[in-house]
């Protein structure tokens, strides 16, 4: 697969629906839940993203096969169930790329969830909360900032987030 396929846990519809609205600007073709009934294996020139809500293991696992046929993801699902399916859909691929959304070109070296977990720092949440929106574990979100400060330079993550907003709003 040469275009990265959007792969996204949300925990609100209305945030499902405005990733799936600018999945189909970028030409995606959206489909509602799951299950796919497509005879080929591999889904990835069909540019399609299934979304709907995760609210069983059976749910999340069709969501998972989706995905690893190459079909883009928008899952609406809250709790364990959301952090196990985010956790299975980074086995794919990475989380929150959208189509149509240029790379940030501010010239840090920032993968998309370093960026995720300090736009969310700098908007005033903490780590704990950070990470519980961004569907990972604490543990993961501090391995990520920490991450993020050596690649930045800096040794505290008050820095880090000081040049992330410094350098977005440039």
């Amino acid at each position: 697969m040469g275009e990265q396929v959007p792969l996204h846990v949300v925990a609100a519809a209305g945030e499902a629906e405005a990733l799936v609205r600018r999945c189909a600007a970028a030409g995606w073709s959206a489909h509602r839940g799951f299950a796919l009934l497509e005879p080929a294996w591999d889904l990835a020139e069909r540019r399609l993203v299934c979304h709907g809500t995760v609210g069983d293991d059976h749910t999340a696992s069709q969501a998972v096969l989706a995905a690893a046929r190459g079909a883009g993801i928008v899952a609406v699902a809250t709790g364990q169930l959301a952090l196990n399916l985010a956790a299975d859909l980074r086995r794919v691929g990475p989380l929150g790329l959208t189509p149509g959304k240029a790379e940030a070109a501010d010239g840090l070296d920032l993968d998309a969830e370093q960026r995720a977990l300090l736009a969310r720092l700098a908007s005033g949440s903490t780590i704990a909360a950070a990470a519980e929106a961004e569907f990972v574990s604490l543990r993961t979100a501090n391995r990520r900032i920490a991450a993020a400060r050596q690649s930045l330079g800096v040794k505290t993550t008050r820095e880090a987030v000081m040049i992330y907003i410094k350098h977005a709003r440039d």
